[in-house]
């Protein structure tokens, strides 16, 4: 079956020397509705106008299904080089309609119940800061770059790794003697900020300091213990505990039985009341 001419198969002229020279898949039949050498560079060419697979392809007259499966075939190394390079010369030409659309701003139709009246010109500022931070971010982002893409990421963890090898090369060639001798002469420069804060203290502070000292060491000596000191905030009462522990104690219950227990009359309870029942009733 013989394709038919597409009139839609027509392409902006682009510009000499921007794509690279490639060489077409070899194909094991030379049908003129197919993947001929003059198509390939006829899409690859349209690619580089759109930026757009599916617009190249119409292009051409062909699917894109069958652009991919020509990519994936034998011998197609040249092609895909020639389709890499067509998709970044597309992506900037669509920066530069985006650009020119953000300055330039967009023409809307106006209607009034349903009837035109006339257009206006529509600028888009959020798409004009994305350009501009995109291509000049030194400027628009506050000093910080645009957020890293896919590669920008990987080229970060690549990064890091190299400069974790680094610290560790460089932290084995530290040896536990340099260690040492780099902490004694921390705690030297620390002593030694003490003894120039202690000189510049005044008389009265020094005398102060020597009585806080003096109280110190006499309280270590008699074995103070804050828990047992009345007048100091952590000190336990042991009355306190003790009186509590006894109202932690429970209560004792009744004997199982105390229901069926019988009531002995006390002695002094008062005269008994004699009813009819009682024995030597008269």
């Amino acid at each position: 079956m013989t394709r038919k001419a597409d009139p839609r198969e027509t392409r902006l002229p682009v510009p000499a020397g921007e794509l690279p020279a490639f060489t077409p898949v070899p194909r094991q039949t030379n049908r003129h509705d197919g993947w001929t050498d003059d198509r390939q560079r006829r899409f690859i060419e349209a690619l580089a106008d759109t930026g757009s697979v599916e617009a190249a392809c119409r292009a051409v007259n062909m699917s894109t299904v069958g652009a991919y499966h020509l990519r994936r075939q034998k011998g197609a190394e040249s092609f895909r080089k020639a389709w890499a390079a067509a998709l970044d010369l597309g992506v900037q030409r669509i920066e530069d309609v985006a650009m020119d659309r953000a300055l330039n701003g967009v023409e809307q139709p106006v209607y009034s119940y349903g009837k035109l009246l006339g257009s206006r010109t529509v600028y888009n500022d959020r798409l004009l800061m994305f350009m501009l931070r995109n291509r000049a971010p030194e400027r628009f982002t506050e000093g910080r770059a645009k957020g890293p893409d896919a590669i920008g990421k990987m080229e970060l963890e690549r990064k890091k790794k190299e400069w974790r090898a680094e610290w560790e090369a460089e932290r084995k060639q530290v040896s536990p003697a340099q260690i040492r001798a780099t902490l004694d002469r921390k705690v030297e420069e620390y002593r030694q900020k003490i003894i120039d804060r202690d000189r510049r203290e005044s008389p009265r502070v020094k005398a102060l300091r020597a009585e806080v000292e003096a109280a110190i060491e006499a309280d270590r000596a008699a074995g103070y213990d804050c828990t047992r000191d009345p007048d100091h905030e952590l000190y336990i009462d042991p009355n306190a505990q003790n009186h509590a522990e006894a109202e932690d104690e429970p209560t004792a219950l009744p004997p199982p039985d105390w229901r069926k227990r019988e009531v002995k009359e006390s002695e002094d309870a008062g005269p008994r009341v004699r009813t009819l029942k009682d024995e030597g009733w008269d």
